[in-house]
C-alpha cells in the first residue's frame, strides 16, 4: 500500500524530547531553537530523516515551525491544522499558536530577554525568512545564529537513516526534450541575463532538467540532490554515489559532471568573482553564506527551470491524458463502488480510501499516490487538509456529503481530483451549497483570456457564484501540476496570489470549494490545460482557453438544476457526454459499472 493511516505521533514523549534539547541547547550556549517542517529543498513532502517537527512535537502536518526556549515552546500552524496540532502535541510543553496571527519574531521578543541567542539550522531555513526574523530581533538587542549541526539529531537517538533510493532515467519518449537540450536552453538564458551560474536546490526542478526520478520522498518521484547550472561548461550534480547506478551513470556522464554531497561546499568556494543566479524563496541561508564567503556576485532571481518545466512538452501532453483516462476509469470504478457500498453502512474514510487505491493499483502502471489521499465523511469534509488515521476513521453515514481529494503517479503523468458525493438523500441546504460550487468551477472551466492574465486574475471567475449567495472559500482556487513530478508546482496557481502569466502547456487545478465547520465541505476539481491563443466568431484578438483533462461524473443528486443557467447546463451536458465517450469503452470488462457510468451521465 502506498498510503498508512495509523495514528503514529504520541503526545507523552514530548515533554522528554523537549527536555533533552533543552541541555543541548544550554551545552551550546544557545536561548533558543527554531525547529520547522522543512528540508534543505523546501519541499511539500520530507524523508523520515528530516521529519524533525513531527519527532520532537508529535504534529505531522506538512506546514509548521516550532520555537524551542528554556522556559517556553511555541508550535506555530495554520488554521488548516489548528484542530490536528492540538490533538496531536502536548498542551502543557507546546503553545498552540497560529500562523499568521501570531508572529514569530513578536512572541520570540515576548519571551526572551534583551541579549538572547536564538540558533537556527542554515540548511532549514530561506534567506529571505531568516534575514527577515534577524532583522525583528536586532531590534531589541538579540542574536539570531546558524549552528554547525543541527541539536535535534544530537538528541535523536534513532534517528532514520537519510535516503538513498537509486535515480531512475526518465525516458526520452516521456519528456519530449532531451536534457542536453534543455541544459544548453538554460545556459541560453544565463548568458541573456549576463550570469555565469545557477544554483538548484528544488530536485523537481533536477529531475526535469536532467530527465531523471527517484523515490527518496513519499508521493513525489525525485533524488534529493543539489545542482549548479554553468553557463560556459557541463552542470554539477552533487548526489550521493549510492544512488547512481551504472544505468543512471551512463544516462548522466554524458552531460553532467557527477560529484559527492561533501564536494558541494568546495565548489560554492570555486565560484569567486561569478554572477551566480540563486532563488531567495527556495534557496537554504546556507547557501547564501557560502557564496558571500567566495567573494561570488549574488544574482537574486527565481529559478530558471520553474517556467520552463511550467510549459508542458507535446509528450508531457499526450502523456497526462493518456494519464486521466487511466485515472478516469478507477475514479468510475470507486464512485459506482461507492454508490453499491455505501448505503449498506459499512463504508469508512480509510477503507473507501483504500479501495480507490486498489482500483488505481490494479490498472497496472501506478508507481505511488501523488499525496496523502483526503478522504472526509460529514464534518470531517470541512477540515480542508484532513488526513484519515485509525484514531479519527468515520463512517459514511446516510444524509451526509463525503468528499475525496485524491491523485496517482503515473510514469506517464500525475492526476488531481475532488470529487463529494451524497451519502443516500441530500438535503436543499447542501444541494444549494454544492451547486454554487459547481458554478463556480463551469465558470473557470469556461473562461477564455488573452495573453498575459494571471492566476489572480481568474481567481474571481471560481468565486463570483459563491459570492453572490454569501459563500467563499479560504484556499486557493487552483495550482500548477508537475508531468510525474510534484503535486503541487509552481510557479503558477490559480488565486489571489498568482501573480505569474498563465501560458499554454501548463497544467493547473479548478478546485472551488465551500466549507461548513461541524457539517460538511464540498470540494470539485479536475486538472485543466492552457491551450494556445485562438480567435473567437466576431473577435479580433485570439484568446487562450483551458482543456479540461479529468473525466468524472459529478453527483447528479446534489445538483438544483434551477440554480444552473442555459449555458452551464449545456457545459454540464457536454462534459458528462465527454466522460461516458472517453471513460465508457474503457469498461467492456466491468459491465455493472458501465451501466452506473451511463446513469451518472444523463444530460440534465
Amino acid at each position: 500500500m502506498f498510503q498508512t493511516f495509523e495514528n503514529t505521533t504520541d503526545p507523552s514523549l514530548g515533554a522528554a524530547r523537549v527536555a533533552a534539547l533543552r541541555n543541548e541547547l544550554s551545552r551550546r550556549g544557545l536561548d533558543g531553537f527554531l525547529v520547522p517542517r522543512a528540508d534543505a529543498h523546501q519541499g511539500e513532502y520530507v524523508a523520515a530523516a528530516d521529519e524533525r517537527l513531527r519527532w520532537l512535537t508529535g504534529f505531522s502536518g506538512s506546514a509548521g515551525y516550532a520555537a524551542i526556549l528554556q522556559q517556553s515552546a511555541g508550535l506555530f500552524v495554520d488554521g488548516r491544522y489548528t484542530l490536528q496540532a492540538r490533538g496531536q502535541c502536548d498542551g502543557a510543553v507546546f503553545s498552540s499558536l497560529s500562523i499568521p496571527g501570531d508572529s514569530l519574531g513578536g512572541w520570540l521578543t515576548s519571551q526572551l530577554s534583551n541579549g538572547a541567542t536564538v540558533g537556527y539550522d542554515a540548511m532549514l531555513h530561506t534567506r529571505g525568512e531568516i534575514e527577515t526574523l534577524r532583522r525583528k530581533l536586532a531590534a531589541v538587542g538579540m542574536t539570531l545564529k546558524p549552528v554547525a549541526n543541527n541539536p535535534v539529531d544530537t538528541v535523536w537517538d534513532d534517528r532514520p537513516a537519510p535516503p538513498r533510493a537509486p535515480i531512475v532515467v526518465h525516458d526520452l519518449a516521456l519528456a519530449g526534450t532531451s536534457a542536453e537540450q534543455k541544459i544548453a536552453d538554460m545556459q541560453t538564458a544565463l548568458a541573456a541575463a549576463h550570469q555565469d551560474a545557477m544554483i538548484l536546490t528544488l530536485p523537481d526542478s533536477i529531475a526535469w532538467l536532467l530527465n531523471i526520478r527517484g523515490s527518496d520522498i513519499a508521493h513525489t518521484p525525485v533524488t534529493l540532490a543539489f545542482a549548479i547550472v554553468h553557463a560556459d561548461r557541463k552542470p554539477e550534480l552533487f548526489v550521493h554515489a549510492d544512488k547512481i547506478d551504472a544505468t543512471a551513470r551512463a544516462h548522466l556522464e554524458p552531460f553532467v559532471e557527477l560529484l559527492g554531497e561533501d564536494d558541494l561546499q568546495g565548489a560554492l568556494a570555486t565560484l569567486t568573482g561569478q554572477r551566480v543566479r540563486i532563488d531567495p524563496k527556495t534557496a537554504p541561508d546556507w547557501f547564501f553564506s557560502q557564496l558571500e564567503a567566495s567573494d561570488a556576485s549574488i544574482n537574486e532571481g527565481h529559478d530558471l527551470v520553474l517556467h520552463a518545466k511550467a510549459r508542458k512538452s507535446d509528450s508531457e501532453i499526450a502523456g497526462s491524458r493518456a494519464a486521466h483516462l487511466r485515472d478516469g476509469v478507477a475514479m468510475a470504478r470507486f464512485l459506482a463502488w461507492l454508490a453499491a457500498a455505501a448505503p449498506k453502512g459499512n463504508v469508512t474514510e480509510i477503507s473507501a480510501a483504500r479501495q480507490l487505491e486498489a482500483f488505481r493499483a490494479e490498472g497496472g502502471l501506478l508507481r505511488d499516490l501523488s499525496f496523502d489521499t483526503i478522504s472526509g465523511a460529514g464534518p470531517n469534509g470541512a477540515i480542508v487538509h484532513y488526513r484519515v488515521t485509525e484514531a479519527t476513521d468515520s463512517s459514511l453515514e446516510p444524509g451526509s456529503l463525503y468528499l475525496i481529494d485524491s491523485g496517482g503517479q503515473y510514469r506517464d503523468g500525475t492526476t488531481d481530483i475532488t470529487r463529494t458525493v451524497a451519502i443516500g438523500t441530500p438535503d436543499d441546504e447542501m444541494r444549494r451549497c454544492y451547486t454554487h460550487v459547481l458554478k463556480g468551477h463551469i465558470a473557470l472551466a469556461q473562461a477564455r483570456f488573452p495573453k498575459g492574465t494571471r492566476g489572480v486574475d481568474l481567481d474571481p471567475l471560481a468565486r463570483q457564484p459563491l459570492w453572490s449567495a454569501g459563500l467563499d472559500y479560504d484556499h486557493g482556487t487552483g495550482h500548477g501540476i508537475g508531468s510525474y513530478l510534484s503535486v503541487h508546482e509552481g510557479p503558477t496557481s490559480i488565486s489571489k496570489r498568482g501573480m505569474v502569466a498563465l501560458a499554454p502547456g501548463m497544467m493547473l487545478s479548478n478546485e472551488p470549494g465551500y466549507y461548513r465547520e461541524g457539517a460538511f465541505g464540498i470540494r470539485l476539481e479536475n486538472l485543466v490545460l492552457v491551450t494556445p491563443p485562438a480567435p473567437i466568431s466576431g473577435g479580433d484578438r485570439e484568446m487562450m482557453a483551458f482543456e479540461t483533462l479529468s473525466f468524472t461524473p459529478f453527483d447528479r443528486t446534489l445538483i438544483d438544476v434551477a440554480l444552473l443557467d442555459d449555458r452551464e447546463r449545456a457545459w454540464l451536458n457536454t462534459y458528462h457526454a465527454d466522460v461516458l465517450a472517453k471513460i465508457g469503452p474503457e469498461l467492456s470488462d466491468h459491465p455493472d459499472v458501465r451501466a452506473w457510468l451511463e446513469a451518472a451521465t444523463v444530460p440534465l
